[in-house]
């Protein structure tokens, strides 16, 4: 099954409109020439990265970039190039021009770099992350970065955020990318508050969707990244926050805990998250002859990937009917997975008696994505449906209650009642954003921990500035204003 589900990967690029023309064209551009616009430099405070690679320049509009799986060279290069760096460190960058839709431009600086990261099994692996710098001068004081992690939900490469924000991508609209096209309007008012952003493709080379030790690291080292690459041109004292949804939550929780052992020289100063998947053997049986059976299938697929053990329990007792729908979803994006066999009996493709996720295999790989295995020394913002269709709020409950049984914890967690998994991820980003804020502009956190519950986190007066400032940044955005100059937030 290993083998069919990386044919059918880049079976899919191939299907994808004008890619073999982007391969060809943007190949002339793509040579390693140092970048032709340079920023000013590092401003006095910046970290000065130990090593520097030379930044290419972005493919001039209306050559469109290339899809992952056709551009290898960034995406996958050869292991010589990466083996022997640190976690993070930078193996090769260059400019991109971000963009709205895949056609409105955006006004900011952006990059994206390849980095070395590690998988579960402590492999080098590579990963890339997109950088955004607001223009305009240097704001006085502590540099701050948030880390946006998308939630891609995913299982081939041309969904990852790098190609689906760049201006002339194949919109996602028309790749199933929605989350990824779309986040890019919660994302452009980070920016505009003066923030840089990093957003890493955190589901790896492989497009490992829901395997969250992985996610974790990639998200880590992708801040690692962005803090040594001197075009962005922080400064030594630096704040870094982090953020997520749904399956954004994956990668964003598991970085938070694995922060303290795997990057404890991060200073992460705060840690949103909503639509968590707490625990990814509870969304399986939420999800058993549901609606969201299709988009926990990409998951299956997604953990398979980058766990080998579970990948042969499949190969080995999957029944004819799951084999197809495993090869049909292999190579789609979020909008198709979630289409693709809905209100399927998963576990009933799975040739055993009983409760396939009671065999030794499943209950080991679904153990170890459970979140709560250490409590994050980062202060949190959780924020759940109580009434959610995908991540289901009991798990979250006891994530909660297992940190705050620490007395160190400091988590804010609210349940909203009125909303549901999709609607949360509109309503809940203000009240995330005014939070974030507060951490990077150095407000103390309340220490220990509280539960509040509401009716609707959209009838907060406290957030609809933010929600104001939301849509109108989005509509400066779409007319080309520079986003960040005057900074606002």
């Amino acid at each position: 099954m290993r083998r069919e589900f990386v044919r059918m990967r880049f079976m899919s690029a191939a299907l994808v409109a004008i890619a073999t023309v982007a391969v060809t064209v943007s190949t002339a551009f793509g040579s390693g020439i140092a970048d032709a616009t340079p920023s000013t430099g590092p401003s006095a405070g910046a970290t000065p990265p130990q090593r520097q690679v030379p930044v290419r320049p972005a493919l001039p509009f209306p050559i469109p970039p290339r899809v992952p799986e056709f551009d290898r060279g960034f995406y996958l290069p050869a292991r010589a190039a990466y083996a022997d760096k640190a976690p993070g460190e930078i193996i090769a960058a260059r400019r991109v021009n971000l963009a709205a839709l895949s056609v409105f431009p955006l006004n900011v600086d952006s990059w994206q770099i390849s980095y070395r990261s590690t998988n579960t099994r402590g492999e080098a692996i590579p990963a890339v992350a997109t950088l955004i710098k607001p223009r305009g001068p240097v704001r006085p004081g502590p540099s701050k970065l948030v880390s946006w992690q998308s939630a891609e939900d995913s299982t081939a490469n041309y969904c990852a955020p790098s190609y689906a924000l760049q201006q002339a991508s194949i919109p996602g609209q028309l790749t199933g990318s929605i989350d990824s096209t779309y986040e890019l309007l919660q994302i452009t008012s980070l920016v505009a508050a003066g923030w840089s952003v990093v957003i890493p493709d955190h589901q790896g080379p492989e497009s490992a969707f829901a395997a969250g030790p992985l996610a974790g690291r990639i998200t880590l080292d992708g801040i690692r990244g962005a803090r040594d690459f001197a075009p962005l041109r922080l400064k030594k004292d630096l704040r870094v926050g982090m953020m997520g949804y749904s399956g954004g939550a994956i990668a964003t929780g598991w970085a938070a805990e694995l922060h303290p052992r795997y990057a404890p020289e991060l200073p992460i100063v705060g840690v949103a998250e909503g639509g968590v998947p707490a625990d990814i053997s509870a969304l399986v049986d939420l999800a058993n002859g549901n609606a969201a059976s299709g988009l926990i299938m990409a998951g299956v697929i997604g953990v398979s990937r980058e766990y080998p053990d579970l990948d042969a329990f499949l190969r080995k007792h999957i029944n004819p009917l799951g084999r197809a729908l495993l090869t049909a979803k292999n190579p789609l994006c979020l909008a198709y997975q979630a289409a693709l066999a809905p209100f399927v009996n998963i576990k009933g493709l799975i040739n055993l008696p009983g409760d396939p996720l009671g065999y030794p295999t499943p209950r080991r790989v679904l153990g170890d994505l459970k979140m709560g295995r250490t409590v994050p020394t980062a202060p949190m913002y959780v924020y759940q449906s109580n009434p959610d269709w995908i991540a289901p709020v009991g798990p979250v409950n006891g994530l909660v209650k297992k940190y705050c049984a620490d007395p160190a914890a400091r988590v804010q967690y609210t349940r909203d009642h009125f909303s549901e998994h999709i609607t949360l991820a509109v309503e809940g980003f203000a009240p995330a954003t005014v939070w974030m804020r507060d951490r990077l502009n150095g407000k103390p956190v309340a220490s220990g921990c509280s539960t509040k519950d509401v009716g609707s986190m959209a009838l907060d007066p406290k957030t609809w500035p933010t929600f104001v400032g939301l849509v109108g940044n989005n509509l400066a955005a779409l007319i080309g204003q520079q986003l960040g100059n005057p900074p606002r937030g």
